[in-house]
């Protein structure tokens, strides 16, 4: 079987597409943005090029005297929705550092699709952070020029937290299998 050049431009076409399409966590992660103990507080990632519609929202501690393993607090969260506002009932977690938000397969938690940056819980009554500081899901997860300064640093520190190794958000296509269904394509045009 052959492509057509129309066919086969497709075929490409979807497969970058895939390589694209990921899931992060803008808020909270990082020195910048925290959480407050016993108070509201909230989420936010880019629901734009997240390629899942739903997920459970998890938090963890990288101390286990803080947390033992990691806890959902949402078990089935829409993508849709870009952040949600977690109450103090929802979250009740000691002040500490070391924490970070994953949303994970809802089927089988293990199977994490992002994880944040660590960030702090302080104590009752601290500050927010502020509200320069905390990016917003509306725009490009990239920075492009239609998002904001903050969802530029935002995004620009998932990437490289992301490709230092480190415990940022992380890409949720394999990169292998997109090479080997590209080398098929190629292999299907030219045979």
């Amino acid at each position: 079987m052959k492509f057509s050049a129309p066919a086969f431009s497709a075929t490409l076409f979807a497969l970058a597409s895939g390589v694209t399409a990921q899931l992060t966590i803008l808020s909270p992660g990082g020195p910048d943005l925290w959480w407050v103990a016993q108070s509201d507080n909230d989420i936010t990632w880019t629901c734009k090029t997240s390629p899942y519609t739903n997920f459970t929202v998890l938090i963890a501690n990288s101390d286990p005297t803080v947390l033992v393993q990691p806890q959902a607090f949402i078990a089935q969260q829409n993508n849709f929705d870009c952040s949600e506002l977690i109450t103090k009932d929802r979250v009740n977690m000691p002040p500490a550092t070391g924490y970070t938000i994953q949303l994970a397969d809802p089927f089988n938690e293990t199977n994490v699709y992002a994880t944040s940056q660590p960030f702090e819980i302080k104590p009752l009554g601290s500050v927010y952070p502020a509200s320069s500081a905390t990016p917003t899901a509306t725009g490009s997860a990239t920075g492009s020029a239609s998002g904001s300064a903050t969802e530029t640093k935002a995004g620009a520190a998932a990437a490289s937290s992301s490709a230092s190794g480190s415990n940022g958000a992380a890409g949720l296509v394999a990169p292998g299998s997109l090479a080997a269904a590209a080398i098929a394509a190629l292999g299907l045009m030219f045979a």
